[in-house]
C-alpha cells in the first residue's frame, strides 16, 4: 500500500511550480510545502539522466525535512542536437539569472540555424519522482513527453524558457501561445502530473 503523507515538501524554489503542482495536488489532502523552508541550498544536479536528478533533487529535500518529498526534472531534447541540450537545458548557454532564457534560445537558433523544418523535430521531457522518505527503496516515478519541434523565431508571449520557439504538434501554436489552462492539458509537466495523481489515488 502507498501510503501518502498529508504535509510533502516540493524539491524546487520555482514559485510557479508551487502554485502549479499545488493546486492539482490539493484535492488529495496533500499540502505542498517550498524546499526553501527547510533547505538553504539548492541539491548538486549530478546525475546523467532526468531520472537521476530528480531522484536526487527529492532525496535533498526529504533528508533535509524528514517529510515525503516531490521533485521534477524536465528539459528540452532536439533530435538533430542528438537530444540535446536535454538534461542541461536550464543551463544550455551557461548563464544563470534573469537572462539565462534568453541566451539559452538566442544559442538554440544558432544551433539550428541551417536546419530545415523537416529535421526540427523536438519534444520536452517531464519526469516527476515522489519519495516517502530519503531511503525509499522504491520512489514513485511518473515521466511524459510533449512532441513537437524547433520554429525558427519566437512566437507568444506566455510561458518561459524555451516555450517561444517549440511548436507544438498538431496545434499550429507554440507552447507560449497556450494560456495555462491549455498548456497544463497537453503538456510534458501537466501529463506526468495526472499519472502522479492517479498513482497516490
Amino acid at each position: 500500500m502507498f501510503t501518502v503523507n498529508r504535509k510533502v515538501v516540493l524539491a524546487s524554489g520555482n514559485a510557479g511550480k508551487l502554485a502549479e503542482f499545488g493546486q492539482s495536488l490539493a484535492p488529495l489532502g496533500i499540502e505542498l510545502i517550498p524546499q526553501s523552508q527547510f533547505v538553504v541550498t539548492e541539491a548538486e544536479e549530478t546525475g546523467l539522466s532526468f531520472v537521476e536528478n530528480a531522484i536526487i533533487k527529492a532525496r535533498h529535500a526529504c533528508a533535509a525535512s524528514g517529510l515525503p518529498a516531490l521533485a521534477d526534472d524536465s528539459g528540452l531534447e532536439v533530435d538533430y542536437l542528438s537530444g540535446q541540450p536535454g538534461i542541461y537545458s536550464s543551463r544550455f548557454a551557461g548563464l544563470v539569472g534573469p537572462h539565462k532564457d534568453a541566451a539559452n534560445n538566442a544559442k538554440l537558433l544558432a544551433e539550428l540555424a541551417r536546419v530545415a523544418e523537416p529535421q526540427r523535430s523536438a519534444r520536452f521531457q517531464c519526469v516527476l519522482v515522489y519519495m516517502r522518505h530519503a531511503n525509499d527503496p522504491v520512489p514513485l516515478i511518473c515521466q511524459a513527453a510533449w512532441e513537437g519541434s524547433i520554429l525558427k523565431q519566437a512566437q507568444g508571449l506566455d510561458g518561459f524558457g524555451y516555450d517561444p520557439l517549440f511548436a507544438v504538434a498538431g496545434m499550429q501554436c507554440s507552447a507560449a501561445e497556450l494560456s495555462k489552462t491549455e498548456k497544463m492539458a497537453v503538456s510534458h509537466r501537466g501529463q506526468a502530473l495526472k499519472q502522479l495523481i492517479v498513482a497516490l489515488k
